[in-house]
């Protein structure tokens, strides 16, 4: 096994099992056909429910409301970013050629992806106790505070919360297309809200970009109706 990665589960304080799990969570869709996106899917929610447990440990005093702000921070690509450079992903992510030339290794939505890749990877390798540790290590010398809920709001959260001020459902989210070369990709990606029968529709250039980005031409669409 190559020793880069041997390194990687040593700061990951887990040892695979399953190491093609690992190898396939460092693997972008401009690599191979046997890419990291499913993993990526798992690990957003593996992710964003550890975070939530943190901060309900964390932060007793704060509401529903705030929690979901502060997660949204902690949560978001900028974050993940950083924490990828620190574990080394940058050096050990598998691109393309056109990516690699692109300056893909460092680009925060594919490092930001490959980080929840990881994380669902774990997951599926020894079970949520794990990967809900490996979060816990992740975030540890991240500085978690209250002030953090009053940061501006991202639209999918503005959005949510929209949504759970009128009782209603959360908002589907889905991948319509993609569009343009593997190295140099566009999202096309839809937001439903089934109970109102709307859907919009935003492009970005990784698929939580074009998640934003829907979710800010719903919210758009909703107020211009005076919904």
């Amino acid at each position: 096994m190559d020793g880069r990665l041997v390194a990687l589960q040593g700061r990951l304080q887990h040892q695979f099992t399953q190491q093609q799990l690992l190898a396939r969570a460092l693997t972008h869709r401009s690599f191979s056909a046997e890419h990291n996106e499913r993993l990526e899917f798992l690990g957003d929610s593996v992710l964003n429910l550890a975070v939530a447990a943190l901060l309900y440990d964390r932060l007793q005093a704060l509401p529903e409301g705030d929690l979901s702000r502060v997660r949204a921070n902690l949560v978001r690509q900028e974050t993940l970013h950083q924490l990828a450079i620190a574990l080394g992903l940058p050096d050990l992510i598998r691109l393309g050629e056109g990516e690699m030339r692109s300056g893909g290794s460092r680009r925060p939505s594919i490092l930001a992806d490959a980080l929840e890749a990881v994380i669902g990877a774990v997951f599926l390798d020894a079970g949520y106790p794990e990967a809900e540790a490996l979060v816990r290590r992740l975030f540890q010398d991240v500085e978690i505070n209250p002030t953090m809920a009053a940061a501006a709001k991202d639209p999918k959260t503005e959005l949510q919360e929209w949504l759970q001020g009128r009782k209603l459902k959360l908002p589907v989210y889905r991948v319509a297309a993609t569009l343009g070369a593997a190295h140099k990709q566009t999202f096309d990606v839809e937001c439903e809200i089934p109970e109102l029968g709307v859907v919009e529709r935003g492009i970005g250039a990784s698929r939580r970009a074009g998640e934003q980005a829907a979710a800010a031409a719903m919210l758009l669409a909703l107020k211009s109706k005076g919904k």
